[in-house]
């Protein structure tokens, strides 16, 4: 099985960065798609950040400028760097990663971190 595991989420103050990370179990070369989305209270899951296997990447429009989404294949990581942060963007961060196999996709979901932002 296939586990995603998130670090480096904590408490900052507004304006401030943070990196998170994602570790997982298997090569993120056999993932189509890896990203993260976030879940504020009272507010539904959201796509945040996605990069594909040839590097492309795409942002919800809050973050653009701010987020930056990378990957690092020797280590079978996943980034996200954010900076300027905002007390909006605080939220619980979950990675997530896409691949298709005969025909079929399957999606993997890590645990989540919090991200707290400070006014």
């Amino acid at each position: 099985q296939v586990q995603l595991v998130e670090s480096g989420g904590g408490l900052v103050q507004a304006g401030g960065s943070l990196r998170l990370s994602c570790a997982a179990s298997a090569s993120i070369f056999s993932f189509n798609i890896m990203g993260w989305y976030r879940r504020a209270p009272g507010k539904q899951r959201e796509l945040v950040a996605a990069i594909t296997r040839g590097g492309s990447t795409n942002y919800t429009d809050s973050v653009k400028g701010r987020f930056t989404i990378s990957r690092d294949n020797a280590k079978d990581t996943v980034y996200l760097q954010m900076n300027s942060l905002k007390p909006e963007d605080t939220a619980v961060y979950y990675c997530s990663a896409n691949q298709f196999y005969a025909g079929h996709p399957y999606f993997y979901w890590g645990q989540g971190t919090q991200v707290t932002v400070s006014s």
